[in-house]
């Protein structure tokens, strides 16, 4: 399909851009079935909506005449949900409707509502705004409602989702209601059915290309990482890569602000989009990502929605997003227009489950795997320091350097392999240092799941640890935790007892993950204390991946447990009984025990225990 039967105005427009045939979603807005209509759009982002629908309003702006009428009152007025978005859709316009003479108003927050004010008195044929901002101008008489013909909301989910149901009705009560309404999602959830079915008349559905799924030409990873090693594993990654643009997404403004410093202090040309930032600097930030003076960009979900980089070729989730339709929100900022790109998921391992929820939900697939190393950064950029070195020595050099390279080779004291090596420091110089990251090890999910039951016994005895700070060294348990969490890549789960004694400290690890907590904690971190050196004070049990082949009926484990090393714990005191780690009942730290439920009083137990009672207790 080409662009047949759309003005010849914009037909040259969009010959001048390159525009050779219209997307699948530019295909399903100027179908026969589709005009004067209204619409319900659901499509990928990156799909060329902002066209679609410059197209799809056409026939209610020019009115079968080439050319538009001079500018008075707006005509079509765009909501779009944040500042960006609505500038971004403001360009895409005013370059599509330029041969037929549009004129193209804006009402973003952030600006200066003076010059807005003077633009919709000066005449313009489409505005473009935020919800907040366009009810300000009707409130204040500045935007005439009467002459509109067309109304279009474009990331409906999405204003939804920041809260601007009040203002976006506000603004379709005030507009005649013979106009034609158009609503543009990457999803349809019901709250936006919902506002279809009470603004819309008749409204036609189209779904283009699955909306609400994945992209095609983006490839999903997920690396495993360590909760402390976040930032170390985006600074590999950037280097792994080295993208033309990257974008790295955080939750928080906070977030936002410290791995930006970071990334900035490393060497990396980066800039930072948050809500805290005013329409100006925004605006520089995008100039410099476009200009190519900055690179990596780091950025709130909502600071982000609806930017444009067609560079953009690697999106990184440093926080995981809240849910699946911002997973792929995010991601969708690579890999539009055709061209491919990568979103990377960085999953501390405690929030695997959490990520592979999120993954299905989504309906993507990623391949999962640790995340870059050191010495593959290195081995990176040996390849293209040597490639970059190939094309520098390609290029004709100057009469005045090649006289100076003979001096130099003259001497004697200078080799041609010192050259080159000098010439390669050059090249590595700008680039920042690689980071060390700790191997995660994604099997050990499935070890977890399998240890209980294969090498645990039924009283949920765990691994202990020696620490060499005691009470003498301030230790205290406030502390304590979390450094143990950090250190050894454990969550509060999987800690037990602590006992701190004068000169050391004892603790007890969960069996399943006693030799994950090994492996991490020797390995000292310079964000940890390097002073604090952790020993297990018994032998490890194997875990269920590692345990040898058995027979069908195998010997209890308690039974053939190796004897305890002469550095076992201290037996515990003797105290009142069923508290853990006292006699009586084993303790239950790590053992989920079902509780008696409604109905198994007076019944029998199937070991045949005595009856219970209606509280558990024996009838």
């Amino acid at each position: 399909m080409s662009f047949s039967g759309i003005p010849a105005a914009l037909q040259s427009a969009l010959t001048s851009r390159g525009y050779a045939a219209p997307t699948p979603v530019q295909s399903a807005v100027l179908a026969e079935d589709a005009a004067g209509r209204d619409l319900l759009v659901s499509a990928q982002t990156g799909s060329g909506k902002t066209v679609a629908f410059g197209l799809s309003i056409a026939p209610e702006l020019l009115g079968g005449a080439d050319r538009l009428p001079p500018p008075g009152a707006p005509l079509a007025i765009v909501v779009a949900p944040t500042r960006e978005l609505a500038l971004q859709v403001k360009a895409e316009l005013t370059w599509l409707y330029a041969p037929a003479g549009g004129r193209i108003a804006s009402g973003v927050g952030g600006m200066d509502p003076i010059a807005e004010k003077r633009q919709l008195l000066t005449g313009a044929h489409i505005i473009v705004g935020t919800p907040g901002r366009l009810c300000d101008h009707l409130e204040r008489g500045n935007l005439k409602p009467d002459a509109l013909r067309v109304v279009v909301l474009d990331e409906a989910d999405e204003m939804l989702d920041l809260g601007f149901r009040e203002e976006l009705e506000a603004i379709l009560d005030r507009l005649p209601p013979e106009r034609r309404t158009l609503m543009f999602s990457a999803t349809v959830p019901r709250a936006i059915a919902a506002l279809a079915k009470s603004y819309q008349r008749d409204a036609l559905r189209l779904e283009v290309g699955g909306g609400g799924e994945a992209h095609g030409d983006i490839t999903y990873r997920a690396m495993l990482v360590a909760p402390h090693e976040i930032e170390r594993a985006v600074v590999n990654l950037l280097r792994l890569e080295n993208p033309p643009l990257a974008m790295v997404f955080c939750a928080t403004r906070a977030a936002v602000a410290r791995l930006h410093g970071n990334l900035a202090e490393r060497g990396f040309p980066a800039v930072a989009l948050s809500g805290e930032l005013t329409q100006a600097e925004r605006l520089r930030a995008l100039q410099a990502l476009r200009d190519g003076r900055s690179r990596v960009c780091v950025a709130t979900d909502v600071a982000a929605r609806g930017i444009d980089l067609p560079e953009l070729d690697l999106v990184i989730h440093a926080e995981l997003p809240r849910d699946s339709e911002t997973l792929l929100h995010r991601s969708g900022r690579t890999g539009r227009a055709g061209r491919k790109g990568t979103s990377v998921l960085l999953v501390p391992h405690p929030r695997r489950r959490m990520a592979e929820r999120l993954i299905g939900a989504a309906k993507v697939a990623a391949s999962w795997g640790p995340a870059p190393s050191a010495d593959a950064v290195r081995a990176r950029d040996a390849e293209r320091l040597a490639e970059q070195a190939r094309s520098v020595l390609a290029e004709e050099a100057s009469d005045d350097d090649q006289a100076l390279a003979q001096r130099l080779l003259a001497d004697g004291q200078i080799s041609s392999e010192t050259l080159a090596a000098a010439l390669i420091k050059m090249l590595r110089a700008p680039l920042p240092a690689p980071e060390e990251i700790a191997e995660q090890r994604p099997e050990r999910r499935e070890a977890r799941r399998e240890a209980p039951d294969a090498d645990a016994p039924r009283g949920g005895e765990g691994v202990w640890f020696r620490l060499n700070i005691g009470r003498n060294g301030n230790a205290d348990p406030r502390w304590l935790l979390p450094f143990l969490c950090r250190r050894g890549h454990l969550t509060r789960q999987e800690i037990g007892r602590i006992r701190i004694l004068g000169q050391e400290t004892m603790v007890e690890i969960a069996p399943y993950a006693a030799e994950r907590f090994a492996a991490a904690a020797r390995q000292n971190s310079a964000e940890d204390r390097e002073d604090i050196q952790i020993q297990p004070m018994q032998p490890f049990r194997q875990t269920a991946r590692e345990a040898p082949q058995k027979p069908e009926r195998a010997a209890p484990m308690r039974e053939t447990r190796p004897a305890k090393a002469a550095t076992a714990p201290r037996p515990p005191k003797p105290g009142k009984p069923g508290k853990p780690g006292k006699p009586g009942k084993p303790p239950k730290r790590f053992e989920k025990r079902a509780k008696p439920g409604p109905g198994m009083e007076g019944r029998k137990r199937p070991d045949g225990a005595p009856r219970l009672g209606k509280r558990g207790r024996v009838a």
